[in-house]
């Protein structure tokens, strides 16, 4: 390639990104999922990243692929920027946790997905509350508070469902979930 193509190459790719980057939001805006059945949403917002997702994950028993895929992104492990695959049933859990408080706010997520080293770190810099073999490592935990909502309902609320762990941290302020083993702490 000569030197006067790289302009219109850059230009191009610029164009194409941003195009791309336009398109997400209008794809995983609840609104173009309207008309879908069954559909199961769920708004995030990440406290350390920053980050806003709004997007429908499920209809009926079907997972939308492109959907996970932005999720499992979305809850990488913020410290590392490692990505892990989130357990799909994980968001159902949200999801019901959401509609057993009637509520259609955003979670606050405080950690997802967290890479070994990570968790490793963490278990040595903190004086407890993170398991040696946490679930967080394989994409089965959440982290989460609901702006709007005591924390003590949304830990009831979580209790209610009787599915998998719940753990409660008033201090810290977040409620544990988890799709392990029915238990809490």
């Amino acid at each position: 390639m000569t030197p006067s193509k790289f302009p219109a190459r850059r230009h191009f790719l610029r164009q194409t990104a941003s195009l791309a980057a336009a398109a997400l939001p209008a794809l995983a805006a609840p609104a173009a999922w309207a008309s879908v059945p069954d559909a199961r949403g769920l708004a995030l917002v990440h406290t350390h990243t920053h980050e806003k997702i709004d997007l429908v994950y499920a209809s009926g028993e079907r997972y939308v692929p492109q959907a996970l895929g932005w999720l499992n992104r979305f809850l990488r492990d913020h410290y590392t920027g490692d990505i892990g695959v989130i357990d799909p049933q994980l968001f159902d859990l949200l999801y019901r946790v959401r509609q057993a408080l009637g509520s259609k706010g955003a979670f606050e997520v405080i950690s997802g997905y967290r890479c070994p080293a990570t968790n490793s770190r963490l278990r040595q810099t903190r004086s407890g509350g993170v398991a040696t073999q946490s679930l967080h490592m394989e994409g089965r935990a959440i982290d989460v508070r609901l702006p709007g909502v005591p924390l003590a309902d949304l830990h009831q609320a979580a209790l209610s469902l009787n599915a998998g762990g719940v753990g409660f941290y008033p201090r810290d302020q977040f409620v544990h979930l988890d799709t392990g083993r029915v238990r809490n702490w």
